[in-house]
């Protein structure tokens, strides 16, 4: 075996070991970290108008961006190359895809009516986002297996956590998820991309998450502030939606490899090693 593909190797074992170990705090935290209360009004969100027979007309309708992306997203994947249309990193991008469309779907039903069912039913449609894009932040940065596992874990943990938070109202295993899940990805961005990686501009993605989460906390001022022209809620979605666009443009055929050159790559990051390990560390 080459010096080059056993530092490969060991660069991706250290990066996945960091990984685990990151997953185990957050597990700990989650266990033994202090409740957090839901706030006794969450579920009354600023701007309550009706439009027609639709109730809270905006926070329903604002959820529309996610449908959108997550559509335009699964139609694009089916356009790619069919002889590289399951790589990893697709299969992660088609789950995040499938999750915006989720997300679209529940947190419109949530909104409809807002209470605690609908909350949970909410947060399952985000995890399927947020292991999506996870998955695909780990494909690109630590290896196939980190980004199979990674998804994985989210899509048991975000329920469990969810259904945890609806039952005894004790947050701190959805805000460990939610934010955990976004240090995660802050700390997969920061590592150096490996071949064939996406060329998906990650801080836009978590610029504009932190953008939408701000929005949410001045729900109401923001609702004031526009005359009542918009809640921080309703921009919460439009903005976070637009998260989803860094990754769909990743997909336009500038922004992607030559198809034959990016199949010899992944295949040649592939490669059987000496003891069995791919020589690029996927």
């Amino acid at each position: 075996m080459s010096a080059p593909a056993i530092h490969s190797m060991r660069s991706t074992r250290s990066r996945e070991v960091v990984l685990l170990a990151l997953c185990a705090g957050l597990f700990v935290l989650a266990l033994l970290g202090p409740r957090v209360e839901l706030p006794a009004h969450y579920h009354a969100f600023a701007d309550a108008r009706a439009w027609q027979f639709l109730p809270n007309a905006m926070d329903v309708l604002s959820n529309l961006g996610f449908a959108l992306f997550g559509v335009l997203g699964l139609l694009r994947l089916r356009l790619l190359d069919h002889a590289i249309a399951w790589t990893v990193n697709r299969q992660m991008a088609a789950l995040f895809f499938l999750g915006l469309v989720l997300t679209a779907l529940c947190s419109g039903y949530y909104h409809w009516q807002p209470d605690g069912a609908g909350l949970w039913l909410d947060r399952l449609g985000m995890v399927v986002a947020f292991a999506g894009l996870l998955g695909l932040a780990a494909a690109d940065r630590v290896s196939d297996r980190a980004a199979h596992a990674l998804a994985l874990l989210l899509l048991v943990a975000g329920p469990a956590a969810a259904t945890t938070a609806m039952h005894s109202l004790d947050q701190l295993a959805w805000v460990v998820v939610q934010f955990g899940g976004l240090a995660i990805l802050v700390w997969l961005v920061l590592n150096k991309p490996l071949p064939g990686a996406w060329s998906v501009r990650w801080w836009v993605v978590i610029g504009a998450y932190a953008l939408a989460k701000l929005f949410e906390l001045g729900d109401a001022a923001v609702f004031e502030w526009t005359g009542h022209w918009v809640s921080g809620h309703s921009l919460k979605h439009l903005v976070a939606s637009c998260a989803a666009w860094p990754v769909l443009a990743a997909l336009r055929p500038s922004h992607r490899p030559n198809v034959q050159a990016e199949v010899g790559e992944v295949a040649a990051a592939r490669t059987p090693s000496g003891d069995g390990v791919p020589a690029g560390g996927r």
